[in-house]
């Protein structure tokens, strides 16, 4: 078990470099909406480009940053009769859709998304707008996204079967957020 615990400590770091990249990208989109907006308005200048590269950044934002919501327990529950459940069940139900849902759903993600990168990649796909970008950097953030949900998963099953085993204290608390 310590040998997986140490592993899941490298998956939450790895996610946590993730993540600071995924709001680096949200500065830079910032950064090239205002100054796409100052130039368009003020020397009556537009590039489609630079609408994309904000895409781009975005989807780099959400795609990186998937991962470190679950980490840090952020993440969207149908919480309905979650937050009734005692601290084991909640860890159970946690454990079954990791296992059920998260992963599969993931891996199966990852791999029908690989092939149309590696076609985008190898016919350089670009947009149709005039002054677009190639199309793979963009669509490449959908695999590397899941594939980081997918450890990020494994690290939830592995730090979930130390709590039950009682081998890692664990932070169990939900809070339900405001509707």
């Amino acid at each position: 078990m310590n040998g997986l615990l140490a592993l899941s400590r490298a998956i939450d770091g790895l996610n946590d470099r993730m993540a600071t990249l995924a709001k680096w990208a949200i500065l830079l989109a910032c950064a090239i909406s205002t100054a796409n907006a100052l130039v368009r308005y003020l020397l009556d200048i537009g590039s489609n480009g630079f609408l994309e590269i904000q895409w781009y950044l975005f989807a780099t934002c959400v795609m990186l940053g998937a991962a470190q919501v679950l980490r840090v327990n952020e993440h969207v529950r149908v919480d309905i009769l979650y937050g009734l459940y005692p601290t084991r069940t909640k860890v159970w139900v946690d454990l079954l859709g990791l296992v059920c849902f998260l992963l599969p759903l993931t891996l199966a993600l990852t791999w029908l998304a690989w092939p149309i990168v590696e076609r985008m990649y190898l016919t350089g796909e670009m947009s149709s707008n005039a002054g677009g970008l190639i199309r793979w950097p963009a669509m490449l953030t959908i695999p590397l996204g899941m594939s980081l949900v997918a450890l990020q998963g494994l690290s939830e099953i592995i730090k979930r079967a130390a709590w039950l085993m009682g081998r890692l204290h664990m932070d169990t608390h939900y809070e339900r957020p405001l509707q």
